[in-house]
C-alpha cells in the first residue's frame, strides 16, 4: 500500500475513523466519499504531491486541520455533507499559486462551520462552498453562500422574484428574471454520471451549456435540481419565451416549441464532459402547448373487428350441431386463455424498477415497424439487433432475445433491477425493457457510430487516428474500472471485445452487452473474499483469459486480459484470430523480433512511436498468461492517463472535439430500409459468444481476413 498513488475507495460502505495515510509518500488522488468513516480528520500532514481529496458524504465530526493549506498541488478539497464544527481558516485558499489554468475547488457545504478567520477576500480562480453552514446567516459572506438571485435550499435552485409586481402570474404563467408573465415549457432531465459532487461551482455552466446547445439565450432557462441515489442529479428545467413586446402572448410558437423537443428527442444537444451523459425523462405541458403536442397513450390498443358472414344455403343438421359444439369449445378456451394471461399483467403491474422503464410489447413493434427485417442491425448469441424509434422521437436499440436465450421471469428482472444501478459516461444506458409476450427485450440508448471492431476494419471508411485510438481504449478502460470497483456489487464483465465497445457521435467508448456478465465475489460467513468466482466458461475466441478457460475461476483479471487483446486491435488493425494465427501471439513475436513497428495499423496515419511503444507494452502487460503479473483495471487506466497526458496537445484536442452525425435517424419516423441498411454496419451489441465446448471442439466463428 505504501507504492500506492491512487486510493479510490468511494461508497464501499465504510465504516469507523479515518486511517492514517501519512505513510503514502507518493499520495496524488484520495476519494473516500458516500462511506459511513466518523471521528475527526486525522492531524497527520498528507502528501504534498496530492492534488485531489474527497471525503465529503460522510460522519466526520471536528475541526478542519490546517495542513491543508500547506499542500501546494492540492486542487479540489471536498468535506461537504459532514458535521464539521468550528472555524475555517482561510489560508486553505489564500496560500494557493495558481497559474492561469489552475483552479481550486473547496466544498464545505452542510457543515456546522460558524466562522472564517483571516482575509475572506476570494483570490482568482478560486471556488469556495459554505452553503447550508450557520455561518451563512452572516450577510458578507453571501459570497461563498449564494446570492440574493439564486438561494440554494435543500438541493433546489430557485430564483428570487421579490422585486416583480406582488399581484403574480395568473396559472400556469409564471415570472420570468424579467418579471414578465410567461408560459414555461417544463422538461423534466437528469444527469447519469456527473463529474461533480457539488453543482454550485456549475450553475452558470450549466446553464450556458444548455442554452448553447439549443440556441436559445440564457436568461430563457430556470431550473431546480436534486440530487438522488448514484449520485445522480434531477433537474426540472423551465424554459421560457423571449420577450417582443407588451403585446405578446408570451408563449412559444408552434414551431419553435417543436425545435426545442426535437433537440431532446433526437439528442441534438452536444455531450459535455463535466456533465456528462444525460437521459430525458419527459415534458409537462401546460396550457396551449399540449394543443401543439398532443400527448400520447404509452400503449396502443389494436383491436380487431369481428366480420359478421351471412351463411346462404341449406347446411345439413350434423353439420350445424358440430359447428356449435366446437365454438363452445373455442369459447371455454379462450376463456381460460383470457384469466390466465389477466393473472399474469395483474402480476407484472406490481412489479416497479427505479429508473428504467417497463415498455408493452407494443411500443416496441411500433418502433421498429413490427420488428420489420429493415430496422434489424445486428445479431448475436442473445437475439436479434433493431434500431427503433419510439413514439416521442427517441432513437434506441432493441435487444430481442432469441428461443433458447429467454430466462425465467423472476432472473430476467433481477437482471434488469442490477443493470438500472449501473451508470457511467463509458458505459451503454439502459433505457428500459419489454417482459409480456413471451417476449425478453431490453432497450439501450442508440450508439450513432457503432461498434469499434466497424472502424477497424479495412472497408471502414475512415480510419481511426492513433489519438483517437488511444482515447477509445481509456474510455472503455475506465466504463470496466467502475463495473469492477464501484459498481454495487461489483461485476466482471466476461465477454469483452471490440464488438462490444460502443462509440457515440463524438467516438467516446461505451462498454456494453452485460449478458454474460457476472457478479465479482462476495464474502463468505466468516468475512473472506475469495479471489474469483467459478463459472461455466463463455466468452468469445481470442479474447478469452487462458487461466479462466483451464480454470473456470473467473477474476478481475479476466477481463484485463480481453481488455489487452482490444488494445492490439487497436494497435495492428488485426483480428483477435486470422487464419489460424492468434494476434498475441504474432504480437509478441513481432516484438521480440525487434519489428513491432512494422505490424502497427499504417491506416492511423503518422503517429508519436513513444507513446505507441508504451500503449503496446501497456498491451502486452493486459495479455500475460499468469494472471498476477497483468495490472489491475485501475493500474491500466492510470497507465492511458499517463500516455494521454504526455500526448501533443494538437493530437488530443482533435480527438475530442472530432464528431460525426451518422446513424442519425429522423426523430419523427420508423426506420425505413434505406435508414436502416446504411446503419447496419453501425451495429450495436453484435455478440459472438461461444462455450468453453464449442472451444474444445474447434468452433471458431468465421472472420473476414484483413
Amino acid at each position: 500500500m505504501v507504492s500506492s498513488v491512487i486510493q479510490s475507495l468511494r461508497n464501499c460502505n465504510l465504516r469507523g475513523p479515518l486511517p492514517d495515510l501519512r505513510r503514502i509518500p507518493h499520495l496524488l488522488y484520495l476519494d473516500l466519499s458516500f462511506n459511513q468513516l466518523n471521528g475527526s480528520i486525522p492531524p497527520n500532514k498528507l502528501s504534498e504531491n496530492i492534488t485531489t481529496i474527497d471525503l465529503s458524504n460522510n460522519l466526520l465530526t471536528g475541526n478542519i486541520p490546517s495542513y491543508f493549506a500547506d499542500l501546494p498541488r492540492l486542487q479540489k478539497l471536498s468535506l461537504a455533507n459532514n458535521s464539521l464544527d468550528g472555524t475555517v481558516s482561510s489560508s486553505i485558499w489564500q496560500n494557493k499559486t495558481l497559474n492561469g489554468t489552475e483552479k481550486f475547488f473547496l466544498e464545505l457545504e452542510n457543515n456546522n462551520l460558524t466562522t472564517i478567520s483571516g482575509s475572506i477576500d476570494l483570490p482568482p480562480n478560486v471556488t469556495v462552498g459554505l452553503n447550508g453552514n450557520p455561518l451563512c446567516s452572516n450577510i458578507t459572506l453571501i459570497q461563498f453562500c449564494g446570492s440574493e438571485a439564486a438561494t440554494v435550499t435543500n438541493g433546489s435552485l430557485t430564483t428570487n422574484f421579490s422585486s416583480c409586481p406582488p399581484q403574480g402570474c395568473p396559472p400556469p404563467f409564471e415570472y420570468t428574471v424579467d418579471c414578465f408573465c410567461a408560459l414555461p415549457l417544463i422538461v423534466f432531465y437528469r444527469l447519469k454520471s456527473p463529474g461533480f459532487t457539488n453543482f454550485l461551482p456549475y450553475l452558470n455552466g450549466f446553464k450556458d451549456y444548455m442554452t448553447h446547445g439549443l440556441e436559445i439565450s440564457f436568461d430563457q432557462l430556470e431550473y431546480d435540481f436534486y440530487w438522488q441515489v448514484g449520485p445522480r442529479l434531477k433537474m426540472d428545467l423551465k424554459f421560457f419565451p423571449p420577450y417582443l413586446n407588451n403585446t405578446s402572448n408570451h408563449t412559444f410558437n408552434e414551431s419553435e416549441l417543436l425545435r426545442i423537443k426535437s433537440k431532446f428527442t433526437g439528442w441534438l444537444i452536444p455531450d459535455n464532459d463535466t456533465f456528462g451523459p444525460y437521459e430525458l425523462i419527459g415534458f409537462n405541458l401546460l396550457g396551449s402547448y399540449q394543443d401543439v403536442i398532443p400527448t400520447r397513450s404509452e400503449s396502443q390498443n389494436i383491436r380487431t373487428g369481428v366480420l359478421v358472414g351471412i351463411v346462404i344455403g341449406a347446411i345439413a343438421c350434423a353439420v350445424t350441431l358440430s359447428a356449435i359444439v366446437t365454438i363452445l369449445i373455442l369459447r371455454i378456451k379462450l376463456r381460460d386463455y383470457h384469466a390466465v394471461s389477466k393473472q399474469r399483467h395483474a402480476s407484472k403491474i406490481s412489479i416497479k424498477i427505479d429508473g428504467v422503464r417497463a415498455f408493452t410489447y407494443g411500443e416496441l413493434s411500433f418502433a421498429t415497424n413490427n420488428f420489420s427485417i429493415s430496422a434489424q442491425v445486428g445479431q448475436g448469441g442473445y437475439g436479434k439487433v433493431y434500431k427503433g424509434v419510439l413514439s416521442d422521437g427517441t432513437v434506441v436499440a432493441i435487444k430481442r432475445a432469441q428461443e433458447g436465450s429467454l430466462q425465467g421471469e423472476k432472473e430476467f428482472l433481477t437482471e434488469i433491477s442490477l443493470l438500472s444501478r449501473l451508470h457511467h459516461r463509458n458505459l451503454v444506458s439502459l433505457i428500459g425493457y419489454c417482459d409480456e409476450e413471451g417476449e425478453q427485450m431490453l432497450v439501450y440508448e442508440f450508439m450513432s457510430n457503432g461498434t469499434l471492431r466497424d472502424h477497424l476494419s479495412v472497408t471502414a471508411k475512415d480510419p481511426l487516428t492513433f489519438a483517437m485510438r488511444l482515447k477509445i481504449a481509456l474510455g472503455a478502460a475506465k466504463g470496466l474500472m467502475y463495473l469492477h470497483t464501484e459498481a454495487d456489487p461489483p461485476i466482471f464483465h466476461r465477454d469483452v471485445k471490440a464488438s462490444n465497445i460502443l462509440l457515440d457521435s463524438k467516438f467516446s467508448a461505451k462498454v456494453a452487452d452485460f449478458g454474460l456478465s457476472r457478479l465479482a465475489p462476495v464474502p463468505d460467513m466468516e468475512g473472506v473474499v475469495p479471489g474469483h468466482v467459478s463459472t461455466v466458461v463463455k466468452g468469445t475466441p481470442g479474447y478469452l483469459d487462458p487461466e479462466y478457460f483451464l480454470t473456470h475461476k473467473l477474476t478481475d483479471k479476466s477481463d484485463v486480459y480481453s481488455l489487452g487483446v482490444v488494445f492490439l486491435e487497436l494497435l495492428t488493425g488485426m483480428h483477435p484470430i486470422s487464419h489460424g494465427k492468434n494476434i498475441v501471439r504474432e504480437v509478441n513475436v513481432a516484438y521480440q523480433s525487434g519489428v513491432i513497428f512494422s505490424i502497427i495499423d499504417g491506416r492511423m496515419g503518422s503517429y508519436p512511436s513513444e507513446h505507441v511503444e508504451k500503449f503496446l507494452t501497456l498491451a502486452m502487460k493486459c495479455c500475460e498468461d499468469e494472471p498476477e503479473a497483468r495490472p489491475s483495471m485501475t493500474e491500466v487506466v492510470r497507465e492511458l492517463e499517463n500516455i494521454w497526458s504526455t500526448m501533443p496537445e494538437s493530437d488530443t484536442k482533435r480527438a475530442e472535439f472530432i464528431s460525426s452525425d451518422s446513424g442519425k435517424a429522423d426523430s419523427h419516423s420508423t426506420p425505413s430500409s434505406s435508414s436502416a441498411s446504411a446503419s447496419v454496419m453501425k451495429t450495436p451489441f453484435v455478440s459472438g459468444d461461444v462455450s468453453g465446448s464449442d472451444l474444445v471442439s474447434g468452433v471458431i466463428p468465421s472472420i473476414k481476413p484483413r
